[in-house]
C-alpha cells in the first residue's frame, strides 16, 4: 500500500469503522439482557401486595385482577431468574413455593406463586430482553456500514488525490521538446490551481528548449565564417607539419559543432515512429560499414520489429557500432528477442572503461582519456546521441566491461 490514494482511502476506513466498532461495542452492551433482580422487582412487589390481598379477601383479590390457577403456566422452567425469584421473597419474609416458565405465547415469561390455599397465583413477567435474532441484526447492521464506509472513502480518497493523478499524468505527457497539450482549467480550487501550473510549466520547457535550439544553431552556423578563413589562412604555412596540425584542429572543431546541432536536433525532434524491420536495418548497417572499412562481424541475426523513427535510429546503432570498431579493435554484434524487447548487444576486444566512469559514458563530450582528444576521433557525442534516440522510443541502453575484456554494450526496444 505505497500509493497516497490506498494510503488516505485505508485512513477513512479505519476512521469510520473504528467509530462503527464502538457504536457497535455500546449498542451490544445496550441490547444485553437486563438483570434479573431488575426485571423482577415489580414482579414481587405485585405478589407481596396480591398473597397479602388474597388472605384477606379471596374474592377481592380476583376482582381486583389477580389470575389464580389450579397450577403453574405450562413451559420451559427458568432456572436463573427462578433462583432470583425465591430469593427476593424470602428476603421479603415470604417463603413460598415460586417458578418461573418460559411459555410460547405473551409475554414470553411468567411468575407462580403457591397461594397458602395450594392455588398458584400467576404474573406476567414484562418482556425487556432484545429479540432473538439480535446478533444477526446487529452484524447486518455493522456489514452495511462498512460497505458504505468503503464506498465513501475511496470516493473521498479519488477526490483528494485526483490533483496528483493529473499531475502525473501531465508529466508522463510531456515531449522530448517539452510539449504538452493544454490542461482544461477547471474543476475544484485545487485542480484550476494544479492546471494552470503545469500549462506554465510546459510553456517554459517548451520556451527552454527552443532558446537552446536556436542558441547552439546560432553558435554553430557562426562559427562556420571563421573557421573557414582560419582554413584559408592554414593554407599558406609553410611548414607541413604545422599546417596539419592546423587543419587537424579545425576538423575537430567542425565535427563538435555539427555533433552538438545533431544532438540538439534530436532531443526536439517531432518525427514520428515508423514499423522497422531491425534485423533488416542491423544487416544493412553492418555490410556499409564494412564497405568503408570498419570491422563489424554479425554473429547472429534473429528477426524483430519495432517502434522507431528510421533515420534517427540508424544514427544510433551506427554510432554505438562505430564507437565499438573505433575504440576496441572491431565489433561483433547480435540481435535477439525476448517477450516483450528486442535485444541488441555489441562487444569489443579493446581496453574497457575504468568502473569509476562508466557512469559518465553517455555524458556529452565524455573522454576516457582528456589527453587522447587529439587521437581519437570523434566529438564525444557519439553515445549521447544515441542514448538520447533510444530512449525517445522507449528503449535502454546499458554498457558495462566484459570479465575477459572489453565493452559490452546492449540495447533493448520494445517489439512492436
Amino acid at each position: 500500500m505505497k500509493s497516497l490514494y490506498h494510503r488516505i482511502a485505508a485512513l477513512l476506513v479505519l476512521s469510520i469503522v473504528s467509530v462503527v466498532g464502538l457504536a457497535t461495542f455500546a449498542a451490544s452492551r445496550v441490547l444485553e439482557p437486563p438483570d434479573a433482580r431488575e426485571i423482577l422487582t415489580p414482579v414481587v412487589s405485585q405478589m407481596r401486595l396480591t398473597l397479602a390481598l388474597i388472605t384477606t379477601d379471596r374474592d377481592g383479590a380476583i376482582a381486583a385482577g389477580a389470575d389464580l390457577e389450579s397450577r403453574p403456566p405450562e413451559g420451559q422452567y427458568h432456572e436463573r431468574l427462578t433462583d432470583a425469584l425465591l430469593d427476593m421473597l424470602r428476603q421479603d419474609g415470604i417463603h413460598m413455593q415460586a417458578l418461573v416458565n418460559k411459555t410460547s405465547g405473551t409475554p414470553p415469561m411468567m411468575a407462580s406463586v403457591r397461594t397458602p390455599d395450594g392455588e398458584w397465583a400467576v404474573f406476567r413477567i414484562p418482556h425487556r430482553a432484545p429479540p432473538s435474532d439480535w446478533p444477526y441484526i446487529l452484524g447486518g447492521w455493522m456489514l452495511l456500514i462498512v460497505l458504505g464506509s468503503l464506498a465513501i472513502s475511496f470516493f473521498i480518497a479519488s477526490k483528494i488525490t485526483r490533483p496528483l493523478e493529473l499531475l502525473e499524468g501531465a508529466a508522463e505527457r510531456i515531449g522530448q521538446d517539452g510539449r504538452l497539450p493544454q490542461i482544461p482549467e477547471e474543476g475544484s480550487r485545487e485542480v484550476r490551481a494544479t492546471a494552470r501550473a503545469l500549462n506554465r510549466l510546459s510553456a517554459r520547457l517548451r520556451s527552454a528548449l527552443e532558446s537552446r535550439m536556436r542558441l547552439v544553431a546560432a553558435a554553430g552556423h557562426d562559427l562556420r565564417t571563421p573557421m573557414t578563413r582560419m582554413r584559408l589562412r592554414a593554407e599558406f604555412i609553410s611548414s607541413d607539419e604545422e599546417r596539419e596540425k592546423w587543419l587537424s584542429d579545425l576538423e575537430e572543431l567542425d565535427s563538435i559543432a555539427d555533433s552538438a546541432i545533431g544532438l540538439v536536433r534530436e532531443e526536439t525532434s517531432d518525427a514520428g515512429p515508423e514499423l522497422i524491420r531491425l534485423d533488416l536495418m542491423v544487416g544493412l548497417i553492418t555490410e556499409e560499414l564494412a564497405r568503408i572499412g570498419f570491422s563489424v562481424c554479425l554473429d547472429h541475426l534473429g528477426q524483430a520489429t519495432v517502434l522507431a523513427h528510421p533515420m534517427a535510429l540508424k544514427r544510433a546503432l551506427r554510432n554505438l557500432v562505430i564507437n565499438a570498431a573505433t575504440h576496441g579493435g572491431g565489433a561483433h554484434w547480435t540481435l535477439d528477442t525476448s517477450a516483450t524487447d528486442a535485444i541488441l548487444t555489441i562487444v569489443d576486444a579493446g581496453p574497457g572503461i575504468p568502473e569509476d566512469l562508466l557512469g559518465q559514458v553517455f555524458e556529452p563530450f565524455f573522454r576516457v582519456d582528456p589527453a587522447r582528444r587529439k587521437t581519437a576521433p570523434g566529438a564525444g557525442l557519439g553515445l549521447a546521441i544515441a542514448k538520447e534516440i533510444v530512449n525517445r522510443f522507449g528503449g535502454d541502453i546499458e554498457i558495462a566491461n566484459r570479465p575477459t575484456g572489453g565493452l559490452l554494450q546492449t540495447v533493448r526496444l520494445p517489439l512492436a
